[in-house]
Protein backbone atom coordinates (compact mmCIF):
# COMPACT_ATOMS: atom_id res chain seq x y z
CA UNK A 1 0.00 0.00 0.00
CA UNK A 2 1.64 3.71 -1.03
CA UNK A 3 2.00 5.87 1.96
CA UNK A 4 1.01 9.63 1.54
CA UNK A 5 3.10 12.52 2.54
CA UNK A 6 2.66 16.59 2.22
CA UNK A 7 5.93 18.20 0.87
CA UNK A 8 6.43 22.02 1.86
CA UNK A 9 8.14 23.74 -0.49
CA UNK A 10 9.07 27.43 -1.31
CA UNK A 11 10.36 28.26 -4.34
CA UNK A 12 11.32 31.78 -6.77
CA UNK A 13 8.68 31.38 -9.74
CA UNK A 14 11.02 34.10 -12.80
CA UNK A 15 12.14 31.02 -14.27
CA UNK A 16 9.30 28.84 -14.26
CA UNK A 17 6.30 29.22 -16.94
CA UNK A 18 4.34 28.25 -12.96
CA UNK A 19 4.24 25.46 -10.86
CA UNK A 20 1.46 23.22 -12.67
CA UNK A 21 3.37 20.90 -15.64
CA UNK A 22 2.98 22.13 -19.48
CA UNK A 23 3.99 20.83 -22.60
CA UNK A 24 7.25 22.59 -23.76
CA UNK A 25 7.50 24.40 -20.75
CA UNK A 26 9.49 24.67 -17.37
CA UNK A 27 7.69 24.03 -14.51
CA UNK A 28 8.39 23.75 -10.75
CA UNK A 29 5.97 20.43 -10.37
CA UNK A 30 8.17 19.13 -12.96
CA UNK A 31 11.38 19.33 -11.52
CA UNK A 32 10.20 18.30 -8.22
CA UNK A 33 8.72 15.13 -9.61
CA UNK A 34 12.09 14.40 -11.53
CA UNK A 35 14.14 14.96 -8.10
CA UNK A 36 11.72 12.81 -6.03
CA UNK A 37 11.94 10.22 -8.65
CA UNK A 38 15.80 9.86 -8.19
CA UNK A 39 15.49 9.68 -4.48
CA UNK A 40 12.77 7.07 -3.94
CA UNK A 41 13.66 5.09 -6.41
CA UNK A 42 10.34 5.28 -8.70
CA UNK A 43 7.65 7.37 -10.65
CA UNK A 44 6.46 9.93 -8.40
CA UNK A 45 3.77 12.38 -9.19
CA UNK A 46 2.93 15.17 -6.92
CA UNK A 47 -0.67 17.03 -6.70
CA UNK A 48 0.04 20.52 -5.63
CA UNK A 49 -2.29 22.81 -3.55
CA UNK A 50 -3.00 24.76 -6.67
CA UNK A 51 -1.10 26.45 -9.66
CA UNK A 52 0.85 29.60 -9.94
CA UNK A 53 1.22 31.37 -12.91
CA UNK A 54 4.42 32.36 -14.49
CA UNK A 55 7.05 34.52 -12.76
CA UNK A 56 4.86 34.22 -9.45
CA UNK A 57 6.46 32.94 -6.16
CA UNK A 58 5.77 31.12 -3.22
CA UNK A 59 7.31 31.51 -0.20
CA UNK A 60 4.98 28.51 1.27
CA UNK A 61 3.62 25.72 -1.15
CA UNK A 62 2.38 22.18 -0.33
CA UNK A 63 1.68 19.64 -2.64
CA UNK A 64 0.90 15.28 -2.13
CA UNK A 65 2.23 12.68 -3.39
CA UNK A 66 2.56 8.62 -3.06
CA UNK A 67 5.21 6.47 -2.24
CA UNK A 68 6.13 2.87 -1.70
CA UNK A 69 9.56 4.01 0.38
CA UNK A 70 8.56 5.55 2.91
CA UNK A 71 11.55 4.68 4.79
CA UNK A 72 13.75 6.25 2.35
CA UNK A 73 11.71 9.78 3.53
CA UNK A 74 11.91 9.11 6.80
CA UNK A 75 16.10 9.40 6.92
CA UNK A 76 17.13 12.33 8.54
CA UNK A 77 19.36 13.26 5.76
CA UNK A 78 16.07 13.17 2.95
CA UNK A 79 15.48 16.50 2.48
CA UNK A 80 19.30 17.38 2.10
CA UNK A 81 19.82 15.31 -0.61
CA UNK A 82 16.70 16.47 -1.93
CA UNK A 83 17.66 19.91 -2.02
CA UNK A 84 21.21 18.89 -3.49
CA UNK A 85 18.88 17.79 -6.61
CA UNK A 86 16.77 20.32 -7.34
CA UNK A 87 17.71 23.91 -8.75
CA UNK A 88 19.07 26.40 -6.26
CA UNK A 89 15.44 28.61 -6.70
CA UNK A 90 13.43 25.48 -4.79
CA UNK A 91 14.01 24.73 -1.92
CA UNK A 92 12.22 21.75 -0.10
CA UNK A 93 10.89 22.94 3.43
CA UNK A 94 9.87 19.11 5.52
CA UNK A 95 7.97 16.42 4.77
CA UNK A 96 4.50 15.25 6.70
CA UNK A 97 3.04 11.70 6.61
CA UNK A 98 -0.65 12.11 6.34
CA UNK A 99 -3.60 10.28 6.13
CA UNK A 100 -4.15 8.06 2.46
CA UNK A 101 -6.98 10.50 1.46
CA UNK A 102 -5.42 14.04 2.65
CA UNK A 103 -5.52 16.36 -0.94
CA UNK A 104 -2.92 19.11 -0.83
CA UNK A 105 -5.64 20.92 -2.82
CA UNK A 106 -9.29 20.21 -1.91
CA UNK A 107 -8.42 20.14 1.89
CA UNK A 108 -6.44 23.61 1.96
CA UNK A 109 -9.33 25.64 3.99
CA UNK A 110 -7.44 28.83 3.74
CA UNK A 111 -4.66 30.37 1.32
CA UNK A 112 -2.85 33.76 1.89
CA UNK A 113 -1.19 35.97 -0.79
CA UNK A 114 1.34 38.46 -0.57
CA UNK A 115 1.56 41.39 -3.33
CA UNK A 116 4.69 43.86 -3.11
CA UNK A 117 5.02 46.91 -4.72
CA UNK A 118 8.67 48.75 -4.60
CA UNK A 119 8.50 52.54 -4.99
CA UNK A 120 11.98 53.28 -6.14
CA UNK A 121 14.20 51.80 -8.46
CA UNK A 122 16.16 49.04 -6.48
CA UNK A 123 18.45 46.37 -7.90
CA UNK A 124 17.57 44.33 -5.05
CA UNK A 125 14.15 43.75 -6.02
CA UNK A 126 14.06 43.31 -9.56
CA UNK A 127 12.26 40.44 -11.06
CA UNK A 128 10.46 40.46 -6.97
CA UNK A 129 7.93 43.07 -7.00
CA UNK A 130 6.41 45.77 -9.35
CA UNK A 131 8.08 48.36 -9.46
CA UNK A 132 5.85 51.40 -9.71
CA UNK A 133 6.80 55.17 -9.86
CA UNK A 134 4.35 57.81 -9.09
CA UNK A 135 2.13 58.75 -6.19
CA UNK A 136 -0.65 55.87 -4.85
CA UNK A 137 -3.09 56.82 -1.58
CA UNK A 138 -2.80 54.10 0.39
CA UNK A 139 -5.68 55.67 2.54
CA UNK A 140 -7.87 55.32 -0.17
CA UNK A 141 -6.67 51.81 -1.73
CA UNK A 142 -7.15 50.51 2.45
CA UNK A 143 -10.66 52.07 2.00
CA UNK A 144 -11.49 50.10 -1.22
CA UNK A 145 -10.04 47.23 0.16
CA UNK A 146 -12.26 46.81 2.71
CA UNK A 147 -15.38 46.65 0.56
CA UNK A 148 -13.54 43.19 -0.56
CA UNK A 149 -15.57 41.70 2.67
CA UNK A 150 -19.01 42.77 1.19
CA UNK A 151 -19.07 40.17 -1.74
CA UNK A 152 -18.98 36.97 -2.19
CA UNK A 153 -18.94 36.29 -6.01
CA UNK A 154 -15.63 37.73 -8.02
CA UNK A 155 -15.97 37.09 -11.20
CA UNK A 156 -15.11 40.51 -11.59
CA UNK A 157 -11.49 39.59 -11.17
CA UNK A 158 -11.10 36.38 -12.48
CA UNK A 159 -9.46 35.35 -16.05
CA UNK A 160 -11.85 35.42 -18.63
CA UNK A 161 -12.67 31.80 -19.80
CA UNK A 162 -11.70 29.77 -16.47
CA UNK A 163 -13.43 26.97 -16.22
CA UNK A 164 -14.98 27.06 -12.88
CA UNK A 165 -17.50 25.84 -11.13
CA UNK A 166 -18.31 28.61 -9.00
CA UNK A 167 -16.68 32.19 -8.76
CA UNK A 168 -17.78 32.44 -5.18
CA UNK A 169 -14.75 33.22 -2.45
CA UNK A 170 -14.91 34.08 1.09
CA UNK A 171 -12.35 36.89 1.58
CA UNK A 172 -10.99 36.43 5.28
CA UNK A 173 -8.50 39.47 5.52
CA UNK A 174 -7.07 42.01 3.42
CA UNK A 175 -5.28 45.22 3.94
CA UNK A 176 -2.17 47.75 2.52
CA UNK A 177 0.63 48.07 4.51
CA UNK A 178 3.58 50.80 3.70
CA UNK A 179 7.06 50.49 4.77
CA UNK A 180 10.18 52.80 3.96
CA UNK A 181 9.76 52.17 -0.10
CA UNK A 182 7.54 48.92 -0.36
CA UNK A 183 3.68 48.53 -0.48
CA UNK A 184 3.08 45.57 0.81
CA UNK A 185 -1.04 43.84 0.08
CA UNK A 186 -1.80 40.83 1.92
CA UNK A 187 -5.21 38.81 1.28
CA UNK A 188 -6.53 35.65 2.79
CA UNK A 189 -9.55 33.42 1.39
CA UNK A 190 -10.87 30.40 1.80
CA UNK A 191 -10.31 29.68 -2.27
CA UNK A 192 -8.95 31.89 -5.24
CA UNK A 193 -9.59 32.24 -8.65
CA UNK A 194 -7.31 32.30 -11.44
CA UNK A 195 -5.29 36.04 -11.76
CA UNK A 196 -7.66 36.84 -8.83
CA UNK A 197 -5.00 38.53 -6.81
CA UNK A 198 -3.64 40.52 -9.47
CA UNK A 199 -6.76 41.59 -10.92
CA UNK A 200 -7.58 43.16 -7.08
CA UNK A 201 -3.90 44.34 -6.89
CA UNK A 202 -4.30 45.94 -10.68
CA UNK A 203 -7.41 47.58 -9.56
CA UNK A 204 -7.38 48.84 -6.39
CA UNK A 205 -3.46 50.63 -7.46
CA UNK A 206 -5.68 52.31 -9.72
CA UNK A 207 -8.12 53.67 -6.99
CA UNK A 208 -4.33 54.65 -5.40
CA UNK A 209 -4.21 56.83 -8.45
CA UNK A 210 -7.41 58.17 -8.42
CA UNK A 211 -8.41 56.83 -11.35
CA UNK A 212 -11.34 54.64 -10.12
CA UNK A 213 -13.31 55.53 -6.61
CA UNK A 214 -13.54 54.02 -3.73
CA UNK A 215 -17.26 54.01 -5.19
CA UNK A 216 -16.62 53.01 -8.35
CA UNK A 217 -14.44 49.86 -7.16
CA UNK A 218 -17.75 48.30 -5.12
CA UNK A 219 -19.55 49.12 -8.54
CA UNK A 220 -17.25 46.77 -10.32
CA UNK A 221 -17.32 43.93 -7.94
CA UNK A 222 -20.77 44.14 -8.27
CA UNK A 223 -21.34 44.31 -12.09
CA UNK A 224 -19.56 41.06 -12.55
CA UNK A 225 -17.73 41.93 -15.41
CA UNK A 226 -14.08 41.67 -15.79
CA UNK A 227 -13.40 44.29 -18.09
CA UNK A 228 -14.75 46.69 -16.17
CA UNK A 229 -11.80 46.20 -13.56
CA UNK A 230 -8.04 47.40 -14.08
CA UNK A 231 -5.48 45.45 -15.37
CA UNK A 232 -3.52 42.98 -13.65
CA UNK A 233 -0.66 43.95 -11.39
CA UNK A 234 2.72 42.24 -13.35
CA UNK A 235 3.16 38.56 -11.82
CA UNK A 236 6.75 39.30 -9.98
CA UNK A 237 5.34 41.04 -7.19
CA UNK A 238 3.02 37.78 -6.09
CA UNK A 239 3.93 35.53 -3.52
CA UNK A 240 1.69 32.50 -2.25
CA UNK A 241 2.91 32.79 1.27
CA UNK A 242 0.53 30.67 3.48
CA UNK A 243 -2.15 27.40 3.07
CA UNK A 244 -4.21 26.14 5.71
CA UNK A 245 -5.22 22.11 6.42
CA UNK A 246 -7.02 20.82 9.12
CA UNK A 247 -5.13 19.01 11.54
CA UNK A 248 -7.00 15.97 11.48
CA UNK A 249 -5.30 15.00 7.89
CA UNK A 250 -1.59 14.36 9.46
Amino acid sequence: MANRFFIELSYRGTNYHGWQIQNNAHSVQSELNKALSILLKEDISTIGAGRTDTGVHAKYFVAHFDTKHPELIEKKDFIYHLNQILPTDISIKSTKHVKPEAHARFDATSRTYEYIICRNKDPFWLELAWMYHGHLDIELMNKATKHLFSYIDFTSFSKVGSDVKTSNCKIISAQWEEKDNLLTFNITADRFLRNMVRAIVGTLVEVGRERISVGKFSEIMAAKNRSLAGSSAPAEGLYLTNIEYPSNLF
